[in-house]
Formats: structure tokens, sequence, C-alpha cells
């Protein structure tokens, strides 16, 4: 079994090589052998599709765009002009063009990562496009070399998975943002107990897989570390191929295991950091989650 350091390195060098290449489309989710996310040793004529799409979002730059993630974070972070907001897994840049749309001129936004090659991507991207605002840092997300109370708001896209120890990760998302600042971060989260087999050749499928949990753990790690109005915004079954599914389950069984609910899921959460004037005791009956495919527009609007 490996260790977590042993993980994070296999992690740091797969992202590293994604980084150095030169065709981002081609290590998209669902389009190419070199991505996490995306399919490695099976059929290439299965298809699974877990990012979504950045095209017509303000800010969204091509060339930062690998197609790793899994969601779309900063449509759901409620961005205000003047915001700070770190991007944790910050990649190519991507999300921190699009943070950066909202948060103007007048705001910041800082990009963490601890593949090297992908914090030089993300500094030619963003000299590139001549933003002074932006900036990105190297760093391990379960010990961010970052001050306390610093994020108004903290996003991501498909990383924390990968991170071996999530308590820690959220712990220290929980010690940068500000009293009363929020996250909104997508990730992969396991319902039910997949059939036997099917996780680990899930796994080999779609890298992502490998490291998630349970949603309900997901949800129960953010509320221990004491956020509030912990919610799933948005929710989205992550195909697998029939042809996968066949090699474990019959038609019926198909048909049983998706009408139960069951099987992996790009989620979107957000959890806001009690202000000085809230009861930062963490309350798990607050976890509001939202039905698979619905969304919301924040703290209040999905109960």
């Amino acid at each position: 079994m490996n260790t977590a350091e042993e993980l994070k390195e296999i992690v740091r060098q797969k992202y590293g090589e994604i980084a150095l290449t030169d065709d981002a489309q081609g290590v998209a989710c669902g389009c190419g052998p070199s991505s996490c996310c995306g399919p490695a040793n099976t059929d290439t004529s299965y298809s699974i599709l877990m990012n979504d799409e950045y095209t017509a979002i303000n800010g969204y730059a091509a060339d930062a765009d690998l197609g790793l993630g899994c969601g779309l974070p900063t449509q759901f972070a409620q961005i205000k002009p003047g915001d700070v907001v770190i991007d944790l897994g910050s990649g190519a840049g991507n999300d921190c063009f699009v943070a950066r749309a909202g948060t103007g001129e007048k705001g910041r936004v800082i990009g963490l990562d601890m593949t090297a090659p992908m914090i030089d991507r993300a500094r030619k991207n963003a000299k590139t496009l001549g933003y002074t605002n932006v900036e990105f840092v190297y760093g391990d997300i379960e010990d961010m070399p970052l001050p306390n109370n610093l994020a108004d708001v903290v996003v991501s896209n498909c990383v924390m998975n990968l991170v071996p120890d999530k308590a820690k990760a959220f712990a220290e998302t929980y010690r940068i943002l500000k009293p009363g600042g929020h996250f909104s971060i997508s990730d992969i989260v396991l319902v039910g107990e997949l059939p036997n087999g099917l996780q680990r050749d899930a796994e080999l499928y779609a890298g992502c897989v490998s490291g998630a949990i349970q949603q309900a753990d997901y949800l129960r790690i953010v509320a221990e570390v004491g956020f509030i109005n912990v919610q799933v915004q948005q929710r989205k079954v992550i195909s697998l191929p029939q042809e996968l599914l066949l090699t474990y389950l019959t038609e019926n069984d198909i048909q049983a295991y998706r009408q139960d609910g069951q099987g992996i899921f790009s989620i979107t959460v957000f959890a806001q950091k009690p202000s000085a004037i809230q009861n930062a005791t963490p309350v798990l009956a607050q976890l509001a989650v939202a039905q698979p495919g619905a969304s919301c527009c924040g703290p209040d609007c999905c109960s």
C-alpha cells in the first residue's frame, strides 16, 4: 500500500507530465490517457465526461484549460469585486482567471499547486494575459504556505479527492479563510457501495475515483472541521461505460444499481467559516444536500 507521501508524489509526477504537454485538449478528462481524470488503460471506445464546459464563461482562457476539472466551482462561489480568492490545486490557472473576472482589478487571486511545472505554466499564462493581480504559489494543500484569515473565497476543482488527509486539507482551508468567508469546491465522491471489482476498474478508467470517499463522509469531515452552512450546490452522476458495468453486473443489476442512486458523483460543495458573531460549533444537522442535478446560488436557497 502506498503511503500518503508516495500517493502525493504519484499525483505530482502525473500532473507534471500533463503541464509539460503542448496539447491541452489531448489530456482533458475523457479525451486521453495522460490525465489523472481521464481514461487510463481501457478501450478508447469508452467515454466519460467529468469536466464541465467553460468556454462561454467570462475569464475563460483556452491555453489554461487542461480539462482536469469535474465541475464549475467558480460559478457557485459568489465571488464579488475586490475579493481575495484562493484556488487550491490551480493547475495551469483557468479557474484563477475565471475567478479574476469576478474580483475585477481591485481583487486578488492566488493559485496554490504542488506541481512546479504547473506553477510555471500558470505564471506564463498570467503574464501573457497581462494579469498583475493573479499569482501562483508552490505548496501543499495539507500545509499551505499562506497566512491565516487571508481569503474571502476558496475554490477548488477535482483536487481534494486526490489529497490523502482530507481532514487536514479542510482544516487548512478553514485557517486561510477570513471569518465569514466561504468555499465552493467541486470534487468526486461515492454514494453507496460499488459492486465488487467495479471500483478498482473505475479507478483505472478515471484515476480521480481512486481518492474518492463516500459523500456522507466527505460532508461530515467538512462539518467537523468547523464549517457551517454546509451544502451540496450541484451533483451529477459520473456515468461509467456500459461495457465496464457489464463486466460485473447483469442488465437487471445495472438497472437496479442506477435506480438506487448509487455510483460515482461529481459534487460542488459550499461551506462557510463562522464569523465572530456566529456559533462555530459544528452541527451535522446543518448539512443540506440538494437533489441530484439541482443547483442553487448560495447558503440560503438549498433548504
